[in-house]
């Protein structure tokens, strides 16, 4: 579960930078369908955490299996799009107005703009409260028959962007009646859930009446499938039609036409706890940095399916590099003199716990004493948001939850962050983040972003290893699969086989 801290203060957006390219797709879109498809068999690595809630992780899985919408979402560029929402004017620096289409919900009812603000609203009550709200706080209310007004605390001069989030999915009034949010059959997306099986698959049908057109696909059969070595097995079986998240160890026996390698925005980073155990000490941090060889990991690790680790932001943010900043007023590395140390990792993702055994080896060399635990992430997750561990090393989609890269250094590695595993909270730290935050025009964020992150980075609470790239096994019968940078979809209405 995502950190019950507290809520940050105001918070800005930016509109978001361009990556490196278009979301890729192998396929047409339902426009150009030529009759229904077969139901499309899924492998997915994560399984549902949080019994699909739209407030946590299992967002992604829901927008990944076009089951949930916001009222906007990213485009090919990472610039906020028309969703449930066909446009939208900034009335002022706090107030926005949202036309919605005609859409109807999969349980029959309509789109309407009190069932909207009521979404909104009870996103912005969940506890904890979703990444893509934290640090700002807003209010939605009906204005008529097809308006909705989005007022925010403070300034936010890219709201739109924000409400791209997978966490702020519009569900109907039916969702919201127990005290758990329920998305089966209650969302707006071109395939329905019909039945989940614990935390092992899911069926989904196609929702005939979603308004961007009749899916190809008549239905997912989506099984999660945590052991990468089993998803590419059941790819290369024939028991799935599409895998996600191929080990690189995985890659090579694959056929070339089954594997799609994509750039994307995550970032397998070394988080050092800096509020509790050895590494409250910056000196020892220093120390951890530099005894870490990201190009190591790049080469031998990913093989040569990754880069090494630059900075929180990685080659795939393409305006990132150009304005780096370098790290000022580092410590100076101790002595770790034997120093004991437990790293912790998840093995969902299959080449994290081999990433923690090589630093588990080069931090040895460096004089520390290294304990390694890994488990499913859904069993980490909450104990490294409390601390119980000295260093953690996870795989971080550096702009998945809102497209903007200062919200995901507020969430990360400020004080009041809702998603801090390095559990920083440094004053220089959020006073950069702060600078950014107020900015609205979007090469001046970006500048002060990158000061962000050097300050950051100066702390050493994160040591940045390897930028990924993800592969995705596609059987040789499929079309449509959408490989987004973000990876926040993979099925659409194009996708079938």
């Amino acid at each position: 579960m995502r950190s019950p801290r507290r809520r940050r203060a105001a918070a800005g957006l930016l509109i978001a930078p361009l990556l490196t390219g278009c979301f890729a797709s192998d396929g047409g879109s339902a426009d150009d369908a030529s009759g229904d498809g077969a139901r499309l068999r899924v492998a997915l690595a994560f399984p549902p955490a949080e019994n699909f809630s739209p407030y946590g992780a299992d967002a992604t899985l829901l927008s990944r299996l076009g089951v949930t919408e916001g009222l906007t979402k990213l485009d090919a560029n990472g610039i906020a799009a028309p969703a449930l929402a066909e446009s939208w004017t900034r009335e002022n620096d706090r107030n926005w107005l949202f036309t919605l289409r005609e859409a109807t919900f999969q349980d029959g009812t309509e789109v309407t703009p009190v069932t909207v603000a009521a979404a909104l609203t009870r996103a912005t009550e969940a506890e904890p409260v979703t990444a893509a709200l934290s640090g700002t706080a807003l209010t939605a209310k009906a204005d008529s028959d097809r308006r909705v007004r989005v007022t925010t605390e403070d300034p936010d001069p890219a709201l739109p962007l924000r409400l791209t989030s997978p966490g702020l999915a519009i569900l109907s009034a039916k969702a919201y009646r127990d005290t758990r949010v329920n998305p089966v059959g209650t969302a707006t997306g071109p395939f329905e859930i019909t039945k989940v099986t614990g935390t092992t698959a899911a069926t989904l049908d196609r929702f005939d009446a979603y308004w961007g057109g009749r899916a190809q696909a008549t239905g997912i059969d989506a099984r999660f499938i945590a052991d990468g070595s089993a998803r590419t097995n059941a790819l290369r079986t024939d028991q799935v039609d599409i895998a996600e998240a191929v080990p690189v160890s995985q890659a090579s026996t694959l056929d070339k036409g089954t594997r799609r390698e994509t750039a994307t925005t995550r970032t397998t980073s070394l988080l050092l706890n800096t509020e509790s155990g050895a590494f409250k000490d910056p000196k020892l941090r220093a120390a951890a940095r530099g005894a870490v060889d990201g190009s190591l990991l790049a080469d031998d690790v990913y093989e040569g399916h990754a880069d090494a680790g630059v900075g929180i932001f990685g080659p795939a943010v393409t305006w990132a590099a150009a304005q780096r900043v370098e790290p000022a007023g580092r410590a100076k590395a101790g002595d770790p003199d034997g120093t004991s140390v437990t790293l912790a990792t998840y093995d969902n993702r299959p080449e994290l716990p081999e990433v923690a055994q090589v630093l588990q080896q080069q931090l040895r060399e460096a004089g520390f004493e290294v304990k390694l635990e890994a488990r499913e992430y859904s069993r980490l997750e909450s104990d490294a948001l409390a601390g119980k561990f000295d260093a953690f090393v996870g795989a971080r989609n550096s702009l998945l939850d809102t497209g903007d890269p200062v919200s995901i250094l507020a969430s990360d590695f400020t004080c009041d962050g809702s998603y801090n595993l390095a559990l920083l909270c440094d004053k220089k730290v959020d006073r950069a983040v702060a600078a950014a935050e107020k900015e609205s025009d979007t090469a001046q964020r970006q500048r002060v972003a990158m000061n962000a992150e050097a300050a950051i980075l100066g702390t050493d609470a994160t040591v940045p290893l390897v930028h990924q790239r993800i592969i995705t096994g596609v059987g040789a019968s499929v079309r449509g699969v959408i490989l987004d940078p973000y990876e926040r979809t993979l099925v659409g209405t194009g996708t079938r086989r």
